[in-house]
């Protein structure tokens, strides 16, 4: 396979679907070749785009999807960090072993992709780095506490990647509201539709757009959060 020197390579995590799908499909629109990294995805290519399966919980996974990147392309210059799981149980009550399972995506994979695939944007002196948070970071509320720690977590590392990068990333908070995808109906033991929660719901292609926006800035500034719910939406 030959290696693109020329436009940029991003390396989106869980874009098989919903949001991380739309982010995929705009960045290949605005001419950026995209790897998509996805528990769900086949080793095949759709699109200009090219599915490899990966789970970011695997240390090696994350290893054999770095070789893989080295050999064929090149090591990426936009790192869209969005492979995730929510959940809803009660502290008292709930699975330690699924909380486990929800840590490891939610957090343990991002920071195993920012060591892997930063480096590299460091040592070019550039690079943009993009964290799929939600509204929830910083929320606590009932059946939400481990899903809505991960993402705490998650902004408060974003913030420490940007101060320790400075001044060569770009560092990105994207906290979506409700968004029309499966994300509530692939929660573990959530039973919450997005119609009974009556305040509406945002499109995914509506997260792409704040990304590319967010990509986009002129030299010498950098967006680094972006919060869109739905109006109706109350947290």
């Amino acid at each position: 396979m030959s290696r693109t020197p020329s436009s940029k390579i991003a390396l989106v995590t869980g874009g098989s679907s919903g949001i991380g799908k739309a982010i995929a499909e705009r960045l290949t629109a605005g001419g950026v070749k995209v790897i998509v990294a996805d528990i769900a995805a086949a080793n095949t290519e759709e699109e200009g785009i090219i599915y490899r399966k990966c789970d970011v919980s695997s240390s090696e996974d994350i290893d054999q999807l770095y070789t893989f990147l080295e050999k064929n392309y090149r090591q990426p210059d936009i790192l869209i960090l969005n492979a995730g799981q929510g959940i809803r149980e009660k502290l008292t009550e709930g699975d330690p072993e699924k909380w486990q399972h929800i840590i490891q995506t939610n957090l343990m994979g991002t920071l195993r992709c920012i060591r892997a695939f930063t480096p590299a944007m460091l040592e070019k002196k550039r690079g943009n780095v993009v964290f799929i948070s939600s509204v929830s970071a910083n929320q606590p509320h009932p059946y939400g506490g481990i899903y809505s720690a991960t993402k705490t977590a998650l902004e408060v590392i974003a913030e420490t990647l940007r101060q320790e990068s400075l001044p060569h990333l770009n560092v990105t908070v994207i906290s979506p509201g409700i968004v029309d995808t499966e994300f509530f109906k692939n929660e573990i033991s959530g039973d919450i539709k997005i119609e009974e929660m009556g305040m509406g719901a945002i499109s995914p292609a509506e997260i792409a757009e704040d990304v590319w926006y967010a990509l986009n800035r002129k030299k010498g500034t950098s967006i680094n959060k972006i919060i869109t719910r739905p109006v109706l939406q109350n947290f």
